[in-house]
């Protein structure tokens, strides 16, 4: 159909241009001057070409809309085409409109709070939940600063930082009775965009708050008459008079108290961690130091039971808190001793990769079920609760670490095969990472670079 209507326009613009010929010749035998007759003849074909081209570039230029009828021809092919293109412009546009209309009332109906940022960081566009919720009123604020809105000094930092795995939790000074949670995403072109969905959080927070100061008052509540029971079962057991037969109930009951003594602990050990986001003192820690600690410690808790070795950097120090690193690692060192069996051999290693320092754990066990690694960093959940509490485990260590992790911009991966044994890695970003001057470390001052520096270096 296309290449029949292509071929009469053609057709037609031939006859055209061939028509002067025997009108020409006709004037010519009537006896009139060819000189005169065949620019007359011959100039309204040619002028036909100009005019059409004239009309539509004037007609595109004031954007009319190309309709019928059409010019003949070839001509009449080119106006015809353009009119489909308006026509399937026009149609794009109305659906783009539509979309921008429903994104509008699906984002003006969102609960929650989003803004757009451009590249340098100011306001492009907020939906009407933004003014409640982070004070920010569109189009009033078109081209503003969110710094300029949201003043806490912690906002700028985590905009620029680009590290948007973790929410930043803060209550706005508009309103301070509520608390707002802030994720931002980049999109746009070359991700230079932000959106920025501040949700609130108010009443989740408050919860965790009760049931951080009720599980911090009622360790510590219970701590002292735990305290005073194993202090009396201990006299017990130790005194020469006590009966052969009460022995094993004042064992079991001295077992079950150490027991409970070890979940406060850890407990009080958790709700220290979520008091604050980052620890308040960091410094310089000695990783290789306190894992040779903690390896010591765990050979006396196999008791020679398990296969022990390690592969330590010693001059990668790390970027935190002691204490809490410490907790950690160990808890991960214990693990492997508690939960694998006898003849197990557990690795331990420390050292430094392109982008982070990694502390990993790995036994050749008999794995865990991949249904539980999800969960294995959740409170108090046990893969087999027969064999943690026979080994003495509180179900609360993994999610020490990952607190502690958190706590260090760190992050816990997990893997394990069924027959194969475990891996758990602690990875850190390299901006922790620390090397020892061993040449300084010889006069008694210890100087650190930061890894990045030195890698490249190197």
């Amino acid at each position: 159909m296309v290449r029949r209507a292509l071929g009469q326009a053609v057709l037609f613009d031939v006859a055209l241009l061939l028509a002067p010929v025997p009108v020409g010749l006709l004037a010519i035998e009537l006896g009139l001057d060819p000189a005169w007759v065949w620019p007359w003849v011959c100039l309204p074909p040619l002028l036909r070409h100009p005019w059409l081209l004239i009309r539509l570039v004037l007609l595109i230029r004031r954007q009319h809309r190309l309709a019928p009828p059409f010019p003949l021809g070839l001509w009449g092919e080119v106006y015809r085409g353009l009119a489909r293109y308006q026509q399937r412009g026009r149609k794009s546009r109305k659906r783009q409109i539509r979309f921008s209309r429903r994104f509008r009332e699906a984002a003006n109906a969102v609960p929650d709070a989003l803004v757009i940022l451009d590249k340098q960081h100011r306001i492009e566009w907020a939906n009407p939940a933004a003014t409640k919720l982070m004070n920010v009123r569109w189009p009033e604020d078109d081209r503003r600063p969110l710094t300029d809105i949201l003043t806490q000094p912690e906002i700028l930092p985590f905009i620029e930082a680009g590290e948007y795995m973790r929410p930043l939790d803060i209550a706005p000074e508009h309103n301070r009775a509520i608390m707002l949670s802030l994720r931002i995403t980049p999109f746009g072109e070359r991700k230079k965009q932000r959106l920025v969905v501040g949700r609130d959080i108010t009443k989740i927070y408050h919860l965790n708050m009760i049931r951080r100061d009720f599980v911090a008052n009622a360790s510590h509540e219970l701590r002292t008459p735990l305290t005073v029971i194993a202090g009396f079962l201990e006299t017990l057991l130790d005194a020469t008079g006590t009966p052969d037969h009460h022995r094993r109930p004042l064992t079991l009951m001295r077992n079950q108290t150490d027991r409970m003594c070890s979940i406060i602990e850890d407990l009080l050990t958790l709700s220290r961690l979520e008091m604050r986001e980052r620890p308040e003192e960091q410094e310089s820690v000695d990783i290789p130091d306190e894992i040779h600690l903690i390896l010591q410690e765990a050979q006396t808790l196999s008791n020679g039971r398990h296969s022990v070795e390690s592969q330590v950097d010693e001059d990668l120090l790390l970027l935190g808190s002691a204490p809490e690193l410490r907790s950690a690692f160990s808890n991960l060192v214990f693990n492997a001793v508690k939960h694998t069996p006898d003849g197990t051999h557990i690795r331990v290693v420390w050292r430094r990769s392109a982008d982070e320092a990694e502390f990993s754990v790995i036994d050749d066990g008999p794995g865990i079920p991949p249904e539980h690694l999800p969960r294995l960093t959740e409170r108090f959940y046990r893969v087999d609760r027969a064999r943690s509490r026979e080994s003495g485990g509180t179900g609360l260590g993994l999610a020490i670490v990952k607190h502690v992790l958190n706590r260090h911009d760190g992050r816990l991966r997990m893997a394990s095969e069924l027959g194969r044994g475990s891996r758990f890695v602690c990875g850190f970003p390299a901006k922790r990472a620390l090397i020892r001057d061993e040449r300084d470390e010889i006069l008694g001052d210890e100087i650190q670079t930061p890894l990045s520096r030195t890698s490249a270096e190197g």
